[in-house]
């Protein structure tokens, strides 16, 4: 029997979701502890989790690195970043009770006495704390290194399970470079953590209005019969960024736009879009379907027509000018790594049958946004003249994820005056403005439902494998190609001339969000 089986409030009914699920006592160990996500994502998060009284008294924080640093040192570096990054107001009283837990841990991945130190310490935290060896690793370190990490987790008995203690492992992307990569990482984690164990992250399921799109689409009756090829002309999915990629060609030569975002977080959003209705929102029923989907999705062709990519060069934004990316520094001259990927994707279900998903993300766009646009048929217009709709585009719905998080719905309305002539009006949600509380940041979320061991929101390894699946054949025809470079766009536009000509073959474009 565990520790939650002993008790339980008979006054808590379990349906009731107004109260929010609080951690019980555990751990939280961060290796790469001194790297920018952990500065400004994951201390904010366990702060603001703190602050919002979502962690237990029995909770410890354990940072993992090779800096000469004692605990007192962490501790600050913690405290500097929680200032700095925080959402939610600095508490003092707060902040020293999540203080007592914190611990440091110097040390390397290779070696053993370091992980004897981290264990020790983690013990120490049980006894002092109460965290009651229930304790999750958050692996923020290159893909490299897992297989040393997770080797030494389990020489320190650090891995091993009892009936009343958890073990979990968190993995950020990326979740290998292809599919076979992929396949020998999941292998390499499993050998160790068991599936149930394992936690990748996408941040980008973490956010609200990702979440949003389960509830506009099964909570209401208005969108289903109208979400299907009948109605549904394509859909777009976009993640674009105003920022370059100065200080990061380390990560990113090699890896590209395609497989940093395609891959995650836009093929995620395109199966929530596109999944059929779950049975239930446990998580089993939620990931059956997102991994149907995916089986049914593969990359449209021919990829000279289909997918397009591009490196942006030198221009003006924002009223500054930018370097383009070569002239940034730490790439090579020669470097084909893409800033700019799109695909277009088919789903080989009878729902999507004919609907093509257009997929683009980048770097130095026009701003920075990520949205989802259902775009809908045209109506015949028979009533109508072809003077009264000329202006008249398509009805859309876009679900917006950042910023000004909301949804808006765009339609044909008439024009005041004496004539029928209709026009595009748009109907706008916005998450500020209809709700008093803000949305906490997707980090908090995921961290959270870490420690419940929800796993929901996480893609288990089948989902990667199929992501992979899909983009694999793409990446293939773009390392065939012989061009001495790659084509390039100018910063602050949207993209090379060749995703214009990938949506404009089928007599469709981009929209301007």
């Amino acid at each position: 029997m565990t520790a939650s089986d002993k008790w339980r409030n008979p006054l808590r009914d379990a349906r009731d979701k107004r109260l929010p699920r609080i951690a019980g006592p555990s751990a939280l160990v961060i290796f790469g502890v001194t790297g920018d996500l952990s500065r400004k994502k994951l201390m904010p998060a366990i702060y603001d989790l703190a602050n919002r009284g979502l962690l237990p008294p029995g909770f410890g924080l354990v940072g993992f690195a090779r800096r000469d640093w004692a605990d007192q040192d962490f501790m600050k570096v913690v405290h500097d970043a929680v200032k700095e990054h925080a959402r939610t107001p600095f508490n003092e009283a707060v902040w020293q009770q999540l203080a007592e837990g914190i611990r440091f841990v110097q040390g390397t991945f290779d070696d053993d006495q370091s992980f004897d130190n981290l264990a020790s310490c983690l013990a120490a935290l049980d006894a002092e704390r109460g965290t009651g060896g229930n304790h999750a690793f958050y692996l923020s370190i290159p893909p490299g290194a897992f297989p040393t990490v997770v080797n030494q987790l389990k020489r320190a008995g650090l891995a091993q399970t009892a009936p009343d203690q958890w073990r979990r492992v968190v993995i950020e992307k990326p979740f290998g470079h292809d599919l076979a990569s992929a396949k020998e990482l999941n292998r390499t984690v499993n050998e160790v953590f068991p599936e149930e164990s394992v936690f990748r992250i996408d941040h980008y399921l973490g956010k609200e209005t990702v979440q949003n799109i389960l509830a506009l689409r099964f909570a209401n009756q208005l969108y289903e019969p109208i979400w299907n090829a009948n109605y549904v002309d394509h859909v777009q999915i976009t993640m674009a960024e105003d920022i370059g990629l100065g200080g990061r060609a380390g990560y990113y030569d090699g890896i590209g736009a395609t497989r940093d975002v395609i891959q995650n977080h836009l093929l995620q959003l395109l199966a929530l879009i596109a999944m059929e209705e779950p049975v239930s929102f446990k998580p089993s029923d939620l990931r059956a379907e997102k991994v149907k989907i995916l089986s049914a999705t593969r990359p449209a062709g021919p990829f000279e027509e289909t997918t397009a990519r591009g490196q942006y060069s030198g221009g003006w934004q924002g009223g500054q000018k930018v370097p383009g990316l070569l002239e940034e520094g730490g790439f090579s001259p020669e470097s084909k790594t893409e800033t700019f990927g799109a695909i277009t994707c088919e789903i080989n279900t009878r729902r999507w049958a004919g609907v093509p998903f257009y997929l683009r993300t980048g770097k130095r766009l026009g701003r920075r946004v990520t949205e989802v646009a259902v775009v809908f048929k045209r109506a015949p217009h028979l009533p109508f003249d072809d003077t009264a709709t000329e202006e008249l585009g398509q009805n859309a719905l876009v679900v917006r994820v950042q910023p000004d998080e909301g949804v808006t719905i765009r339609f044909g309305s008439k024009v005041p005056g004496n004539t029928m002539e209709v026009r595009d009006v748009t109907m706008d949600f916005g998450y500020g403005h209809s709700f008093t509380e803000s949305s906490p940041e997707a980090y908090e979320r995921l961290l959270l439902d870490v420690l419940l061991g929800e796993p929901s929101l996480f893609p288990k390894n089948d989902e990667v494998e199929l992501s992979w699946e899909i983009l694999d054949p793409v990446l293939e025809f773009w390392a065939r190609k012989d061009e001495p470079a790659l084509e390039k766009y100018k910063a602050g536009t949207w993209g090379p001339p060749s995703a214009d000509a990938m949506t404009a073959r089928t007599g469709r474009h981009w929209r301007r969000p």
